[in-house]
């Protein structure tokens, strides 16, 4: 074989320019990213229990998952991470070869089976499932130089408007703000006044469950078929409160005197946010930090510069005077140097051998 290409140059040269051609195709359709997955496929689960401890945390909740995930099909190993502010990741690590789309399922499957034994306020706030790279794509800051918007006014106006459309870019497998300013009602008990008026927290929040709640109150007047009516009346329940005024109100239950022992009796109410653990400042002005991972296989040149027109497109839509954004950090930085290098390269080699 290699005698007969050394006697038919042109067979060789074919050839030399088949696998060019063939390596320049590739590289136009092969995925880019900064770390090729070369490494075992993961699935990722994310869990929130707002107020626990990391060892109430793994005890009510890490504990039962674990048992149920482990001896998934293909699961290698699993690492588990938890903090003392209620979140926790498990990491389940599969054997090379195995379909991450399969991988997902399975792990949900046991997941849901165990779901009833978890605390309610963990199914409520949902155990989440993500099939990601492990690597950041983007870290991009949303801030303002306008003194009116602080830090929840931003995390807010990212979390309705920039989120919704990065999630829809494609490529991007999870768009997440770190923090949490979401607006929330804020209850400040006041210990000294529940011991007076002896109420428990328990009861509050059993208070404000009943009465702020969205209902389905039902029609009056409704035909049965037996006597004409001609009046009938659809009722409409206020809903969820939304203000601190109404949570203010909130009748917790009587006194012995027979008057109404409100909320505002033994909490300060407001309108806050969710939580105030993580600050995020740039230059000095309050900022929204946005972190971006693209989805498995995905191009990630192609994904940042989807990211960068969506940016623009709503920075001229939707921007406050004084709002903007700044790439802070991605990839494509790191990947540009690494196809330049690459470049170079093959013109060196390519120099040396016509020499």
């Amino acid at each position: 074989m290699f005698a007969r290409i050394l006697k038919r140059p042109v067979l060789a040269i074919v050839i030399s320019i088949v696998l060019v051609l063939l390596g320049l195709l590739s590289a136009k359709t092969r995925p880019i990213s900064q770390f090729p997955e070369i490494a075992p496929p993961q699935v990722q689960i994310t869990i929130a229990y707002p107020g626990a401890s990391a060892n109430v945390l793994v005890q009510s909740t890490l504990i039962p998952l674990e048992r149920a995930i482990n001896g998934v099909p293909g699961m290698r190993y699993m690492v588990t991470d938890a903090t003392s502010a209620g979140e926790a990741v498990i990491q389940v690590i599969f054997d090379l070869g195995t379909d991450p789309n399969t991988a997902l399922i399975n792990v949900k499957t046991r997941i849901d089976q165990v779901m009833p034994q978890l605390p309610k306020l963990v199914q409520l706030e949902g155990v989440i499932l993500m099939r990601v790279m492990p690597s950041m794509l983007m870290y991009i800051n949303l801030y303002s130089t306008n003194d009116d918007a602080d830090e929840k006014f931003l995390f807010n106006f990212a979390n309705v408007r920039l989120l919704p459309d990065l999630m829809r870019v494609k490529g991007i497998g999870q768009a997440r703000i770190l923090g949490s300013r979401q607006y929330a009602m804020r209850i400040w008990l006041d210990p000294d006044r529940m011991r007076a008026y002896e109420v428990s927290a328990a009861e509050i929040e059993e208070a404000m469950a009943e009465q702020s709640v969205i209902g389905r109150p039902g029609r009056l007047g409704q035909a049965t078929g037996k006597t004409a009516q001609s009046l009938e009346y659809t009722l409409v329940w206020e809903g969820r409160y939304n203000t601190p005024e109404k949570y203010e109100n909130i009748i917790i239950r009587a006194t012995p005197e027979g008057h109404a022992l409100r909320l505002k009796d033994v909490a300060k109410v407001e309108l806050g946010s969710e939580f105030f653990d993580i600050y995020s400042n740039l230059d000095g002005d309050p900022s929204a930090a946005i972190v971006l991972k693209q989805t498995l296989g995905s191009n990630s040149q192609e994904v940042i510069e989807n990211v960068k027109e969506t940016l623009d497109k709503i920075k001229e839509e939707s921007f406050p005077p004084g709002m903007d954004y700044k790439i802070s950090y991605d990839v494509s930085r790191f990947v540009d140097a690494s196809i330049e290098q690459v470049a170079h390269t093959l013109v060196e080699a390519f120099v040396l051998v016509a020499l």
